[in-house]
C-alpha cells in the first residue's frame, strides 16, 4: 500500500529512563486496583488462527477492549487508576486500601471534598475520565477538539461531564483544559500526556493500562504456550505504547518481544521523532484530519517516548485506508475465527498487519521484522465502534479516509 512508512530504530540509549514507571509491581498494584470494581472483567483475547495461516505466521492474537468496563474502550484504565493515585496522594492513605468501596464511600467524599477533573480528549479518555468522575460522586470537564464526532461527544455527555467541542486541534485543548484547571479551586487535570512539569498523572495513567498489558500477557501466555514475539501497538502521545512496551520490557528483560510502534500518518509524531535521529521529540500541527481520531495527536509525551526510543524496534506511519482494512478484517473474519469489532483506531495495527503481509512492496518491511511462520503476534484493538456512523461507512460502504 502506498503511504506506508517505516523506520527502524537508531536513536540514542537513555539508559530505560523511565521503565521503571511500568514496573511489574506497578502494574499489579493497578490490577489490583481495577479487580476491586464490580465491573471488572479480564477482556477476551480473540485468537485469529485462519486469519494468522493466511499471513504466514505461527499465532495470531487481539486483545478486544470493546468490553472494558461497559465503555466500549480501554482508556478507563489510565483516568481512574490516576484518579485513585491523585487520592491517595491527596489523604496519605496507601493505594491498595483505595479500593472501589473505599472511594465512593460517603465518608471519603467528606474528607477530599469536591474536585473537578479536566480533561481533553477524542472520545475514549474523556468517557473514562467522566465515568470515574461520576463513579467517585466527583464533577468532570471535558474539552474535544475540532471536528469530534457527535456520538462520542453524547457518550461523554451520558456520563454526567460538562462536554465541549473546541475550535482547536488536541494539542491545544490539552493546552486549555490545563489552564482552567489551574485556574479552577479543587480542579486536577487528568492527561495522558506528559510535559516538563506535568509528569506525575500520565505515568498514573500509563500503570492504568499496564492492567491490560498484564492481562494480554497471561492469556497470550495460556492459550500460545509461551510469549508474544511481535507486539503492534498504537501510539497518539504514546502512552499506551509506551505503557505496552514498558510492561513486556520488563517482564522479559532478556528475550522481549519486538515492539513495532504505529501512527496515522497525519499525526505522526513519534515517528518524525524517530526519524529526526537525535532523540529529541518532533510536534505535528494542523487540524490531522484522521478517521483515527484517538490517534490524532501531534505532540509526544515526553515520559512515554524515553521508553519508546530505548525499547521500540520500529516505527511506523500509515494512511487511513490501512485502517479501515482493519476494521474491515478484524469485523469480517475467515471462517473459525473470532469477530472483532473494532473502532478506526483500534484497528490501526491490524490494518498495518494486513498490508504487511499482502503486499509485496513492502516484503522489505516484512523481513525487517522478521515475520514468518515462527511468529507469534499480539495486537490491542484498543476501542470498539465508538464512532457507529463511521463503522458503517467503512464496513458497508468501503470508506477509506476521513
Amino acid at each position: 500500500m502506498d503511504g506506508i512508512k517505516w523506520i527502524g530504530n537508531n536513536l540514542p540509549d537513555t539508559q530505560d529512563k523511565e521503565l521503571g514507571i511500568m514496573s511489574l509491581e506497578n502494574v499489579s498494584a493497578a490490577r489490583a486496583f481495577h479487580e476491586s470494581f464490580p465491573q471488572y472483567k479480564k477482556t477476551p483475547l480473540a485468537a485469529l488462527n485462519a486469519l494468522a495461516e493466511f499471513y504466514g505466521v505461527k499465532n495470531l492474537f487481539v486483545k478486544d477492549e470493546s468490553f472494558r468496563f461497559g465503555l466500549n474502550a480501554f482508556k478507563v484504565l489510565g483516568g481512574s487508576f490516576a484518579m485513585a493515585r491523585y487520592i491517595s496522594k491527596l489523604t496519605g492513605r496507601p493505594i491498595g486500601s483505595l479500593t472501589y468501596d473505599a472511594l465512593t464511600s460517603p465518608g471519603l467524599k467528606k474528607e477530599i471534598g469536591e474536585i473537578t477533573f479536566f480533561s481533553a480528549t477524542d472520545g475514549n479518555h474523556g468517557r473514562g475520565v467522566a465515568w470515574s468522575a461520576k463513579t467517585l460522586g466527583q464533577k468532570a470537564v471535558i474539552m474535544m477538539p475540532k471536528g469530534s464526532r457527535r456520538p462520542r461527544f453524547e457518550n461523554i455527555k451520558r456520563e454526567g461531564a460538562a462536554v465541549t467541542i473546541e475550535e482547536l486541534n488536541y494539542d491545544g485543548c490539552v493546552r486549555k483544559a490545563a489552564k482552567k484547571a489551574a485556574e479552577t479551586p479543587g480542579g486536577v487535570l487528568v492527561q495522558d500526556t506528559a510535559w516538563k512539569g506535568y509528569e506525575e498523572i500520565p505515568s498514573w495513567i500509563m500503570q492504568g493500562y499496564g492492567t491490560m498489558a498484564l492481562e494480554a500477557d497471561e492469556q497470550f501466555a495460556e492459550a500460545a504456550g509461551a510469549q508474544p514475539t511481535h507486539i503492534f501497538i498504537q501510539a497518539g502521545v504514546g502512552s499506551l505504547a509506551g505503557a505496552v512496551v514498558g510492561y513486556f520490557a520488563n517482564k522479559y528483560p532478556n528475550d522481549p518481544p519486538l515492539f513495532v510502534v504505529v501512527e496515522s500518518d497525519q499525526a505522526d509524531c513519534i515517528y518524525r521523532s524517530a526519524l529526526a535521529g537525535d532523540g529529541e521529540v518532533r510536534a505535528v500541527g494542523g487540524e490531522m484530519r484522521t478517521i483515527m481520531a484517538g490517534l490524532a495527536c501531534g505532540e509526544p509525551s515526553i515520559t512515554s517516548w524515553q521508553i519508546l526510543k530505548d525499547k521500540a524496534f520500529a516505527f511506523v506511519s500509515i494512511p487511513d485506508e490501512a485502517a479501515s482494512n482493519g476494521v474491515r478484517v478484524l469485523g469480517a473474519p475467515l471462517p473459525g475465527d473470532t469477530r472483532v469489532i473494532s473502532g478506526e483506531s483500534g484497528a490501526a495495527t491490524a490494518g498495518l498487519l494486513h498490508s504487511i503481509a499482502t503486499d509485496a512492496k513492502l516484503a522489505p518491511l516484512r523481513e525487517e521484522l522478521q515475520l514468518d511462520r515462527n511468529s507469534r503476534v499480539l495486537l490491542f484493538s484498543t476501542e470498539g465502534a465508538t464512532d457507529p456512523d463511521s463503522y458503517r461507512r467503512i464496513v458497508w460502504e468501503g470508506a477509506k479516509g476521513y
